[in-house]
């Protein structure tokens, strides 16, 4: 079965203004070679030699355009980002929503190989979100879960299970109903919200079952501070390393 990686590279990443002056911050460097975006693709294209990745870019989106010559990928554009959320960049990749098994990642993550090899790569023959209930503070974009479902998902949250781990695995199913959900959104106007708050409004007024996978004690980093680069470096280093050792 083939698999469709939907990358969201498209942000400006202001957060981290003004190191995102010049540079998006998918395009920080992990090592001499390496940038997170590059990372992320080649670990989904080692684990799963037939992947088909689409990256939707906006920001600094020529420069990403050459970072991953070479590597594969497709690319669609949000030429809208400045004034955008991520739902906007799914929506422009929407026909990708129609593929059998869907993978919705943001491109400013670094997972461990063994998350990219466990969740990533492998088919999945229902809806969910990765989470890490050790990585909790508020602000963050947390789910509210019980059990292993979703109840709900928000930065806007007082209490909560996990923070969200910037990955969605959808099944044939879901990632229609996705699409459909994503459309009405757009053209509600609703053009400036996570593309995750669209699964929320699935849960909330659909009776759409979310599921959640807990990868607390394992590696991640999604890339919003300098410490969070930090982290993503070492994580990198430390994949290389055993690479090294084997």
């Amino acid at each position: 079965m083939m698999m469709t990686y939907i990358i969201l590279a498209a942000g400006k990443g202001n957060n981290l203004a003004p190191l995102t002056l010049k540079y998006a911050k998918t395009s920080f460097k992990l090592d001499e070679e390496t940038t997170v975006l590059q990372r992320m693709v080649r670990s989904i294209r080692k684990a799963d030699k037939n992947a088909e990745i689409a990256v939707v870019v906006g920001y600094k989106a020529e420069e990403i355009k050459k970072e991953l010559e070479g590597e594969n990928v497709r690319f669609i554009m949000n030429p809208f980002y400045e004034v955008t959320n991520s739902i906007s960049s799914v929506w422009f990749a929407r026909d990708y929503l129609e593929r059998e098994n869907v993978t919705i990642v943001h491109g400013d993550v670094v997972f461990s190989d063994e998350i990219v090899e466990r969740y990533l790569t492998v088919p999945t023959e229902y809806p969910y979100v990765l989470g890490d209930s050790s990585c909790v503070r508020p602000g963050a974009y947390n789910i509210v879960s019980k059990d292993d479902q979703v109840l709900v998902m928000s930065k806007k949250l007082e209490n909560f299970s996990a923070k969200y781990c910037c990955m969605t695995k959808l099944d044939p199913v879901s990632s229609r109903l996705l699409k459909e959900e994503i459309d009405s959104m757009i053209n509600g106007n609703m053009y400036d919200q996570y593309f995750e708050d669209s699964l929320v409004q699935m849960i909330m007024f659909h009776d759409f079952q979310l599921f959640y996978v807990d990868i607390a004690g394992q590696k991640w980093s999604e890339v919003d501070t300098v410490d969070d680069l930090l982290s993503a470096q070492e994580i990198h280093r430390s994949n290389q390393a055993g690479l090294l050792q084997h």
